[in-house]
């Protein structure tokens, strides 16, 4: 007596069915892990500017008000006010920062790498920790 044994295996439309719902879950959590992307991207460049004021801001504390002329001045002191030059033309978390010091203010600005892709937003601080968008 002969037993039947049955096929086992997926048809090509069970197959296609199941792409079909991977690529409509992909269309739909890619582009939100884009923006909370770029959104951590823009929160990094606010908090970089806030550490590079605060420590400018220190830096004029301890020299009688009168504030770095560059970067190195923050990195290179004993102990230093900033662990890490940010101002080095380096992209830094999809940005980009530009930093105007001299002895009376500064002028610090972070431009994303791709406005729209890395970061939304170009953010300035001054001389009293003012941060604008």
């Amino acid at each position: 007596m002969r037993t039947l044994r049955k096929k086992q295996g997926f048809t090509l439309v069970e197959i296609m069915i199941v792409v079909a719902i991977i690529a409509l879950l992909a269309a739909i959590a890619i582009p939100n892990l884009l923006r909370a992307k770029m959104s951590s991207n823009d929160a990094m460049a606010r908090a970089t500017l806030r550490a590079l004021s605060t420590a400018a801001e220190s830096y004029g504390t301890a020299n009688n008000g009168n504030f770095p002329h560059d970067v190195n001045s923050l990195t290179s002191a004993t102990p230093p006010f900033l662990n890490v030059n940010y101002c080095s033309g380096n992209q830094i978390a999809g940005y980009t920062y530009d930093c105007g010091m001299d002895t009376t203010g500064y002028t610090i600005t972070a431009s994303p790498t791709s406005l729209g892709s890395t970061g939304s937003t170009t953010y300035s601080i001054v001389s009293g920790g003012v941060l604008t968008p």
